[in-house]
């Protein structure tokens, strides 16, 4: 039996998504690693061990908030504020940043726009160093980078142009349903310049010529995760309500693992002290 803290799982990008759960132990001293890649096809068991807290500042919760938060850190760190769901709302510049050297490191960074494919076509933002990482997570069979932007706020600028004709969601329950058809990515990038062109030769305008930059060259990305079987309904486990979970680990793709009796999204219960038992 092993047992901690979840975090949501480590991936390695490789011909089949690499995949580690981190248990962090009690006193955080240290984080054990599980490769979960071995385990599929085994009987396992994960059983909520009644204890939450907060994955920043360590503090027990009876209820976790924005991917394991307390309800203090989540009212008041920078990484749970609204823009970081919004970025076009991002007040950096308004002086009213929760905290600014944490956004100097994450937000006025570059950034990319991009586009995936995981229950079908979505577009999305990232950071440079969340790149395959923020696929990965999402489940998605293909990613293409479209656009280079100067920061976070420029990324959620563009992100709502385009969104106007392609979805910003992901629909989970599609995408655990099986491998998503392929999608001709580089087409539909060529599509979004052209209709886009005169609002975002508008952003360029108000914010610079290097505000942002248009990738015609980037390579398609295809990612294959390590799933032996599909489920045709998608049961969704909650940790919440059903404190034990078993079956037979079947696959994991985003943050999910996929067993034979339903799927658990690991990283919305990050913070949560588990124990976990295979055969």
């Amino acid at each position: 039996m092993m047992q901690g803290k979840l975090r949501k799982m480590k991936t390695q990008l490789a011909d089949t998504v690499e995949y580690q759960l981190p248990l962090v132990q009690t006193d955080n001293s240290t984080t054990e690693y599980i490769d979960m890649n071995n385990l599929i096809g085994k009987s396992i068991k994960i059983s909520f061990q009644n204890e939450i807290n907060c994955i920043s500042c360590g503090a027990k919760t009876k209820k976790s908030y924005s991917q394991g938060h307390c309800y203090m850190c989540m009212k008041t760190l920078p990484e749970c504020d609204m823009c970081i769901m919004k970025p076009e709302t991002c007040h950096y510049a308004a002086g009213t940043c929760r905290d600014s050297s944490w956004a100097d490191d994450h937000c006025m960074q570059k950034h990319y726009v991009y586009l995936a494919n995981s229950s079908g076509i979505k577009v999305g933002i990232t950071r440079g160093t969340q790149i395959p990482t923020r696929w990965m997570d999402q489940g998605a069979v293909q990613a293409l980078a479209i656009f280079e932007v100067k920061d976070r706020l420029m990324s959620g600028l563009l992100e709502v142009i385009i969104k106007k004709h392609v979805s910003d969601r992901t629909d989970w329950r599609k995408m655990l349903k099986g491998i998503a058809e392929e999608i001709d990515l580089i087409k539909y990038r060529d599509e979004i310049m052209q209709t886009c062109a005169d609002e975002i030769a508008a952003l360029k305008q108000q914010h610079g010529e290097r505000a942002l930059t248009a990738l015609t060259d980037n390579t398609l990305v295809d990612i294959n995760y390590p799933v032996l079987d599909y489920p045709e309904k998608v049961k969704s486990y909650n940790f919440d309500k059903t404190p034990e979970i078993s079956g037979v680990l079947k696959g994991i793709k985003g943050q999910y693992l996929i067993l034979d009796s339903g799927v658990l999204n690991i990283r919305k219960f990050s913070g949560y002290h588990v124990a976990l038992q295979h055969d």
